[in-house]
């Protein structure tokens, strides 16, 4: 089904890998019609509650974008490949199922921005994050410059971006870019782990807060009006009825 993606089904738990390990697991055009056809499958399929992602092999995540595609490109399709790449990582980000990244290396530029539009990020010992895009008098273009503002701040995404400089980590860790950090050998286990305490709640429920979280900051209070609407729409369902007899009987909930 898939060019670039290496695909497992367990217990409801997509672990999804990343699979140009000769390239570094680099995004070029196939691996975001790939992803494309990943969040359709994901938004369809019943059977899939959660999603991990990672790269194969043991040195990157995602290295970042694949340059040798963008020598042949004039502002206007440079403009469209950008435009795709933020439409790729909207889908991953609004996906009204849980989508972990677990970093297991590199995860620079493009890789970075793709580890960002994920729910949650875990990352190994060895991750190394960047957006060196200025390097190549650049700037990161599907996604970068809100997205880490919005994570690590405006100071701190202004000198990753201006620098180009390369973090690890543990500094990833201090200023807020990811969740969690485990060795390398444990990752994955560990982002398990974290997905099946997710996957023990409400599914509609993790829904909702998901939806309501990405429409923070949004004008006019937007956001605040989209938590109300969504605080509604748990009401009545057989989801919050099972949760709140469970509490009320003091058992665990059995969610569908």
């Amino acid at each position: 089904m898939y060019q670039t993606l290496l695909t497992e089904l367990e217990n409801g738990i997509l672990r999804v890998k990343v699979n140009r390990p000769d390239k570094l697991n680099a995004l070029n055009r196939s691996v975001f019609d790939d992803l494309f056809l990943l969040m359709d499958q994901v938004e369809s399929d019943a059977t899939i509650r959660g999603v991990i992602l990672t790269g194969a092999g043991p040195k990157a995540f995602v290295a970042g974008a694949d340059i040798s595609e963008f020598n042949s490109l004039e502002k206007d399709a440079a403009m469209a490949l950008a435009k795709r790449g933020q439409d790729c990582f909207f889908r991953i980000e609004r996906c009204s199922k849980p989508v972990l990244a677990a970093v297991n290396g590199f995860a620079l530029g493009g890789g970075c921005e793709l580890a960002m539009s994920c729910h949650l990020r875990l990352a190994s010992e060895n991750a190394r994050f960047g957006q060196p895009e200025v390097n190549l008098g650049l700037i990161p273009g599907y996604g970068g410059t809100q997205r880490l503002t919005q994570l690590v701040g405006k100071g701190r995404a202004l000198e990753l971006m201006i620098s180009g400089n390369m973090i690890n980590a543990t500094e990833a860790h201090r200023i807020g870019l990811v969740n969690h950090v485990h060795p390398a050998e444990a990752l994955l286990e560990e982002a398990k782990k974290l997905m099946e305490t997710i996957l023990s709640k409400g599914p509609a429920a993790v829904g909702h807060v998901i939806a309501a979280v990405n429409a923070c900051g949004s004008p006019n209070d937007a956001g605040y009006a989209e938590e109300v609407r969504r605080f509604g729409e748990c009401f009545g369902t057989d989801e919050m009825k099972e949760g709140v007899s469970a509490f009320l009987e003091k058992r665990n909930p059995r969610f569908r």
